[in-house]
Parts: structure tokens; sequence; C-alpha cells
């Protein structure tokens, strides 16, 4: 998830919808951009490399992207309710932008969901447990094959590759 090569990437048409989300929220440009960047920072101590595959490593880095974004972002809204609600428009759109195939995709929307229940149900002030928490939740994530296991994982981390 290098957020500058991803952007770079963007088609006109892309690079525009992905702009207006920006321009309607401007004030939430610079904590979503520190909160991506936060959460690279961190999966690079951890994980060096291996977060962007579509291992375990991932399934952490796509939840706690979100959980930082909202916490990062809680500031501006001071309402946990649409605090998510931007979370998971940037986090969706981004998805959508970075084209990947549908199993992968899938996988990567949930583990962001994810990360959105945790900051309204434990997170939503930053702690240094909701690292050693996601740590623990990854070692108990599900691997899967298929979209349609992913109902079967409500509340796990999902990743596709050993």
């Amino acid at each position: 998830m290098n957020l500058w090569k991803r952007i770079l990437k963007m088609n006109g048409r892309q690079l525009f919808r992905f702009g207006m989300l920006f321009l309607k929220n401007p004030l939430l440009v610079i904590p979503t951009f520190r909160a991506s960047t936060s959460t690279i920072k961190v999966c690079n101590e951890l994980f060096g490399k291996r977060h962007h595959t579509n291992r375990k490593e991932n399934a952490f880095r796509h939840a706690l992207w979100n959980l930082e974004i909202c916490i990062f972002c809680q500031k501006r809204f001071k309402n946990d309710e649409k605090t998510t609600i931007w979370a998971e428009k940037v986090t969706n759109m981004y998805e959508k932008v970075t084209q990947n195939d549908p199993l992968d995709e899938a996988m990567d929307c949930h583990n962001n969901a994810i990360g959105r229940k945790l900051f309204l149900s434990h997170f939503a002030q930053k702690t240094d447990n909701m690292i050693v928490f996601l740590l623990k939740m990854m070692e108990n994530s599900v691997k899967i094959e298929k979209i349609e296991e992913i109902n079967n994982c409500q509340d796990k981390l999902v990743y596709i590759s050993d």
C-alpha cells in the first residue's frame, strides 16, 4: 500500500473522484494522510515488506489503517459514527481505484470493516493496546479461498496467502 505510487497510477476519472472526496472534506486530508503513513510505519517496523502481500500481515495492516483513520479524524468530527463513515468512504474508494481482483478486494474491505468495528467498540481513544489487540487477532485470522467464506468470519481478520 504505497499511497503515492497508487495515486500516481490513477487515471483521470479515478483521480477526480478521489480529489472530490477530499475537496468536500479538506480538514480531513492531513489526518487521513497521517493515519496512512503511521500505519505503514508500524507495519514496516513489525513485518518488513510482508504486509504488502495477501498474508496475515496484510489483514493486520488494513484493520490498523481504518482504526487509525478513525482515531486521527475523530478530533474533526467529534462523532464516532461520522468518523467511521468517513473512514469507510476513503478506504472503499481506495479499494475501487486500485482495481485488485475480486477476492483480494473483498478481503481488504472485510479487514477494513474490522478496523472500524474495533474503533467503535474498543479504541475510540488511541492506545498502545490496539497494536497488541490486532496482533492477537492476526494470530486467529482465517485463510479464505472464496469470497463467500468471508461471511463465516464476521469478527475475524481474513487473508488469502500463507
